[in-house]
């Protein structure tokens, strides 16, 4: 694909996040809320989005309300939901949006009302619960009376109660078959108090896929839409595509003598004539400084050497003697037989493939297919 005159640059398979998608809905049987939050896990949020919605996703789940925002103002026919925390001053602003509002703390919601009035249209909320993960949540011993306060609040409208599980992704341990006991017996008493809501939500892109109990009548998947595994324990099913190359270019090709530096405090010695290449990608562009790092040159793996710089980094490039400046560099993607993945990257950098593509810079230009 053309890098439209870029020397480092993403490319995203909007075909394949349709496709995930899809497969999502197969396995789920439920509605789908594509979770797009963190520039759609640096794929990029509108057009990932779109992606998402031509595929059936009736929900677009985000961390910010500007996230939010974004989404409508490019009139995608989907539900947007900030499911993290939002300023009260901007419940108005989400409600005249039809932007959905998590909630989980009563003095919030009431901040949330007030605010929500000036409107003039309600506000839709869902009650968020901790089963077990310790981060936001109502507590669900609680939560049948807390449902029911909420429902009081002038305008509010209270459309569904969720909860995050925090180990699905390890299917072997008891703590989602702990965490959905909670959740259930939460449900059972809305259902006896007749205060159930329309949407019931819990499973994440593990949860989804390892958990049929845990999908109610809507899922929240965000990893597995751009086709990478949730964890090394919770594989995606083998037709998953991933959706992100990561390319840049040949800067610089050259023969290095015996005992010559590379990069910022030399972390690294010619052993002899060496043949060098400079690529145009850095740490401001996310590729971290750690031992290791790999790149794919005419689709052979090459070495990074030296330290990587903030916008170039090197390349032993002894094995491939016919590389020349221009050539593509591939950093994550396929390049002929070879691949390097995001779970690749990740145990490199000793993090989670999550962390890879959210941490993409933002000046990095996402090229679309």
């Amino acid at each position: 694909m053309h890098s439209n005159g870029q020397t480092n640059w993403i490319e995203v398979d909007l075909g394949a996040i349709r496709h995930n998608v899809r497969r999502l809905r197969e396995i789920s049987g439920v509605e789908v809320m594509a979770v797009v939050k963190a520039n759609a896990y640096g794929h990029g949020l509108v057009d990932a989005s779109r992606a998402a919605v031509e595929a059936g996703a009736t929900w677009l789940g985000v961390a910010r309300i500007d996230e939010a925002l974004a989404l409508v103002r490019e009139g995608l026919h989907a539900r947007p939901i900030v499911l993290g925390y939002t300023e009260p001053e901007r419940a108005a602003e989400a409600a005249a949006a039809g932007v959905r509002l998590a909630v989980y703390e009563r003095e919030v919601a009431q901040a949330y009302s007030r605010c929500a009035g000036q409107a003039g249209q309600p506000l839709f909320v869902h009650a968020k619960f901790d089963t077990g993960m310790g981060r936001l949540g109502h507590s669900p011993q609680d939560g049948v009376e807390f449902v029911r306060w909420l429902g009081g609040q002038p305008g509010l409208q209270v459309e569904g109660v969720f909860t995050h599980l925090a180990e699905a992704d390890e299917p072997h341990k008891p703590t989602t078959l702990s965490q959905l006991a909670r959740f259930e017996a939460l449900l059972a008493g809305l259902d006896a108090a007749g205060l159930r809501p329309q949407y019931i939500h819990a499973a994440n892109s593990a949860g989804t896929l390892n958990f049929p109990q845990a999908r109610y009548n809507l899922v929240r998947p965000g990893i597995a839409v751009f086709g990478l595994q949730p964890s090394e324990t919770s594989p995606l099913p083998p037709d998953f595509r991933p959706a992100l190359s990561w390319k840049a270019r040949l800067a610089s090709v050259k023969m290095l003598p015996p005992g010559h530096g590379i990069g910022y405090n030399f972390k690294y010695f010619t052993s002899r004539e060496e043949r060098i290449g400079v690529v145009t990608v850095g740490y401001a562009d996310g590729f971290r400084r750690r031992p290791g790092n790999q790149a794919l040159v005419r689709g052979k793996r090459v070495n990074v050497v030296g330290g990587v710089c903030m916008d170039q980094c090197m390349l032993q490039l002894d094995g491939v003697p016919e590389a020349q400046i221009g050539d593509e560099v591939v950093l994550i993607g396929q390049q002929g037989s070879e691949s390097i993945t995001a779970e690749e990257v990740a145990r490199r950098w000793e993090t989670i493939d999550y962390e890879v593509v959210c941490g993409l810079g933002a000046r990095v230009p996402r090229v679309y297919r």
